[in-house]
């Protein structure tokens, strides 16, 4: 991201969000699409960009925070509320509420991706075990507690 001078305003800061909201929300699908296809290099590549969006994220929120702080607002998203409320800018309700809006989509999105991702982790496991020898049954060992290794049988010599 650009570096981006502290907003004179919240609703500078909050273009900027839409902006970069809009492209997580793009990276998101590419995700899944990239997690439907099982395409791990695909993934590999879009997870520096999405850092990078989440990140920029942040730091716009926080600049929104600080300009809301400046103009006497709590620093939160409380504090948006209160601008708006007290008529901060004709352009900024309307602004506000698609940020909202893209941001539930994007968790949404983002937790449907950590269940395919979960489901690619629990088949890969089910793979893995299928590929270990079976064990050769149960025996116990010293403590009395089940164990799959085989006994150890010495011998005596005499």
């Amino acid at each position: 991201m650009q570096s981006v001078s502290p907003a004179v305003s919240p609703i500078a800061s909050l273009r900027e969000e839409q902006r970069v909201i809009t492209a997580l929300l793009d990276v998101l699908k590419q995700e899944q699409q990239h997690l439907v296809a099982a395409d791990i290099d695909g993934l590999t590549a879009l997870t520096p960009k999405k850092s990078s969006l989440v990140n920029d994220m942040a730091v716009l929120a926080s600049q929104r925070h600080n300009a809301l702080g400046a103009a006497g607002y709590k620093a939160e998203e409380a504090g948006m509320e209160a601008w708006l409320a007290a008529g901060g800018d004709s352009e900024a309700a309307p602004l506000w509420s698609e940020v909202l809006e893209l941001t539930r989509a994007a968790k949404e999105l983002n937790r449907l991706n950590g269940t395919l991702i979960s489901k690619h982790l629990s088949h890969t496991q089910g793979a893995l075990q299928a590929l270990r020898p079976p064990t050769q049954g149960n025996f116990y060992g010293p403590s009395g507690h089940a164990t799959s290794a085989h006994p150890r049988r010495g011998f005596l010599a005499g």
